[in-house]
């Protein structure tokens, strides 16, 4: 696809004097692309440092056949609505060109082939030093940290996986399911990606598919005449967790069969509950139909790997011709403020949006949360506050644009 984004220039920009601060902002997805445009609504200069070569990277790499489980309507970011033609919901390729024409529409800065592997305090105490690839060091009076949600592939290291003679891949690296037509397939967890991917391969001629289950997840229709399940996720946001968890149950009995007979009992914990842990319900884009046809088997979670065989939890072996990993990703945000002390036990931002860690003032983060009210949409609001934030606390050590 090209690249339509006439910014997104492989530029070196030189080290920032002390009184041309700009705010730095880390990751060119749709958090960076959208906080950094709210920044310049203010008259503030915010600079996208991007390490790959185009704005999106991320979506770019997704597998072929997913579509946003918003709608467009609720997933644009500020300042430019997505178009009525990419129809309600969103394909993979019209969000990245969405994210193209975004950046070109809004003029943004944007740096590209710049990694950023740490982050510190400047000497002076008031901002920030950005260590960046090629030796750079860059000052910056605030820093928005938008590297994503989905960073790093995550792959349990099970027993004896280096020793598995079938193919093996993390979902990260799934496209479509041409290469897998004819051939006994195994996709382990049970979340959006994995789902789909199980129904993609059903779908696209895979002889057998199987779907690795640890813990049954909580199923929502995505729609039921015509009301999204996003419209819900916002409507319950705000209300008490305990209530959310109760008000589920009974839609869940109206709106998806009980599995249970195909492996996939109801949960035995609340949805919001769930939700609030980092576990988002998985939206249904043909997997009950599946499992009730009997084209998707659902299985116990992987134990560990032995030759060419799989051992499951419950002790069966089984040997697919591949193992497909929807394991997830990590942040992997150690290394980059990590020594800041602004994570917590799992890696995860103590804090987001529009707040800054009490040790780290001028240090944001967007993009790390899941809603159930839609990222697209999450990051859209927190990118507005973020740089309210920044004008109101860094008035007079950000760079502002030329009138």
């Amino acid at each position: 696809m090209a690249d339509s984004t006439p910014s997104a220039t492989p530029a070196h920009p030189a080290a920032a004097q002390p009184a041309d601060r700009p705010v730095y902002v880390i990751g060119g997805g749709p958090g960076g692309l959208a906080a950094a445009h709210a920044l310049r609504e203010r008259g503030l200069r915010a600079v996208v440092l991007e390490k790959a070569d185009r704005v999106g990277a991320s979506w770019r790499r997704h597998y072929d056949r997913l579509h946003l489980h918003t709608t467009r309507r609720l997933s644009a970011l500020p300042g430019l609505p997505m178009p009525r033609r990419f129809g309600r919901w969103v394909s993979r390729d019209d969000v990245v060109r969405y994210l193209e024409k975004y950046a070109e529409h809004h003029e943004l800065e944007i740096v590209t082939g710049v990694e950023v592997s740490r982050v510190d305090r400047s000497p002076d105490g008031t901002g920030w030093l950005l260590h960046a690839s090629g030796g750079r060091q860059l000052s910056g009076a605030a820093v928005v940290v938008a590297t994503g949600h989905n960073h790093t592939p995550r792959v349990p290291d099970w027993p004896g996986r280096d020793g598995f003679t079938g193919e093996f891949l993390h979902a990260s690296a799934y496209r479509n399911a041409k290469p897998y037509e004819g051939r006994d397939v195994l996709v382990v967890g049970v979340g959006n990606t994995g789902a789909e991917i199980a129904v993609d391969l059903v779908e696209g001629g895979a002889a057998r598919v199987r779907l690795a289950v640890r813990t049954a997840p909580h199923i929502v229709r995505r729609s039921t005449a015509g009301w999204a399940a996003q419209y819900t996720g916002i409507l319950v946001r705000r209300l008490p967790v305990p209530l959310v968890d109760r008000l589920a149950r009974p839609v869940a009995r109206l709106s998806v069969p009980d599995l249970s007979a195909h492996g996939l009992p109801r949960p035995d914990t609340g949805l919001y509950s769930r939700v609030t842990e980092g576990a988002i319900p998985v939206q249904d884009v043909g997997l009950i139909d599946a499992v009730r046809a009997g084209r998707v088997e659902i299985v116990a979670a992987v134990d560990s790997f032995d030759g060419g065989e799989v051992v499951l939890a419950d002790g069966k072996r089984i040997e697919p011709d591949a193992v497909i990993a929807a394991t997830g990703y990590v942040r992997a945000l150690e290394g980059l403020v990590g020594h800041l002390g602004v994570l917590d036990g799992r890696g995860r931002p103590v804090v987001h949006g529009a707040r800054s860690p009490k040790d780290a003032p001028g240090l944001y983060f967007q993009g790390f949360t899941n809603p159930i009210s839609g990222m697209f949409r999450e990051m859209a609001l927190d990118a507005v506050k973020i740089a309210k934030a920044i004008a109101a606390h860094a008035e007079g050590r950000v760079s502002r644009l030329p009138s």
